[in-house]
């Protein structure tokens, strides 16, 4: 078998499964941080909350998904870089092993993506590729020692163009005018010199990065075809639900960073511009993407139900709870916003496994009788 030779199922639910040990530890983390009791071993992950989130989980499933669409053998070794990467970092390796295993898997998935653009030499596959970068770049900080927070722009970066180039490729059904596809370079230039700039100014550097999410959130809620589909019924109506609503948390996200004049790293600003852009924004597009994507990477089916509604409620609710902790100073509202997040965030998991379970046993049914 070549190198080319598609890697089956049962191959990629192990990379799926680090994925989600990354999630789960990393939201634990991220309690822990908020002032929540652990026991030592997740108490200790909580320096790890970022890179477990951003690298561990997004990471991970955004190259396996790659990994799939391109069928070729060495693209899955990003998903499996990056999550023995996590897997270091979670189980205390010393301290360069995780980054450079994660560095590494985003290496293969910039890879991956020059290889999509060279396929088809588009603004979306460029949008991609440059995002994959962004997530290389923000890891060879973090390997290089830099503090963490100094490679999350860049980390931010990677996930918002990610999302904003599959947004547009789908936008091809309802083509954008040449003003905004204009419109689009200035965001994305704005985002990439923002994030550059921010490594030796970093007032400077995040106050153009949030520029260039407020411009691009506009953009999205302009352009998308989310705003036809949002009439419909069922599945496609709910992944409209989920997209705009993600793109009122960027712009929240964008506008944030402006008012507190750049990311103030540390302060209360700074988790409510972090925690809009990356819960707000990215998980609403998760849970949106979540029945389109387990089926091509898993080769199983995932009925719509209308359950999926109460934790995307539950997510954007919690959100606003830990947000108005942050601007009003309550550490008790950050503290119980961040919990809540985490049970919208388990009760989504739960749900899709619900309904991916009792959509093989009606399959089953119907095949038996």
């Amino acid at each position: 078998m070549g190198m080319s030779a598609e890697v089956t199922v049962a191959w990629r639910v192990p990379l799926l499964v680090l994925a989600f040990v990354s999630l789960f530890l990393g939201m634990a983390a991220g309690l822990a941080r908020l002032g929540w009791q652990f026991p030592p071993p997740v108490a200790e992950l909580a320096v790890l909350h970022g890179p477990l989130m951003a690298c561990g989980f997004f990471g991970t499933v955004i190259s396996l998904e790659r990994a799939v669409a391109l069928s070729r053998r060495w693209g899955y070794l990003g998903p499996l870089l990056t999550g023995l990467g996590a897997a270091a970092g979670i189980l205390g390796l010393p301290f360069a092993a995780a980054p450079i295993l994660v560095a590494m898997g985003s290496a293969v998935l910039t890879a991956v993506s020059v290889a999509f653009f060279r396929r088809q030499r588009e603004l979306f596959t460029l949008t991609l590729a440059l995002g994959a970068l962004c997530w290389l770049l923000g890891n060879l900080l973090w390997l290089a020692g830099r503090p963490i927070y100094v490679a999350v722009p860049f980390w931010i970066a990677f996930l918002v163009l990610t999302i904003a180039g599959e947004r547009l490729e789908l936008s091809r059904v309802l083509p954008p005018s040449a003003v905004a596809r204009r419109v689009f370079i200035v965001s994305l230039l704005m985002l990439l010199g923002g994030i550059v700039i921010s490594t030796f100014a970093w007032t400077a550097g995040t106050l153009l990065l949030g520029a260039g999410l407020l411009i691009l959130s506009l953009w999205l809620m302009r352009q998308d075809v989310a705003r036809r589909t949002v009439k419909g019924r069922g599945l496609p109506r709910f992944i409209a639900v989920c997209l705009l609503t993600g793109y009122v948390w960027l712009a929240l996200s964008g506008l944030a960073i402006l008012v507190s004049g750049g990311l103030d790293y540390g302060g209360a600003s700074y988790d409510a511009a972090l925690h809009a852009v990356l819960l707000g924004f990215v998980f609403s597009m998760v849970f949106g993407h979540a029945p389109i994507i387990l089926p091509a990477v898993l080769r199983v089916a995932v009925p719509y139900t209308p359950y999926f509604y109460l934790p995307l409620a539950l997510l954007h609710l919690s959100l606003l709870i830990r947000v108005s902790g942050d601007w009003m100073m309550l550490p008790q509202w950050r503290a119980w916003g961040g919990a809540l997040n985490g049970i919208a965030l388990l009760a989504f998991v739960l749900g899709t496994i619900a309904a991916t379970l009792h959509g093989v046993a009606k399959k089953g049914r119907r095949l038996s009788s």
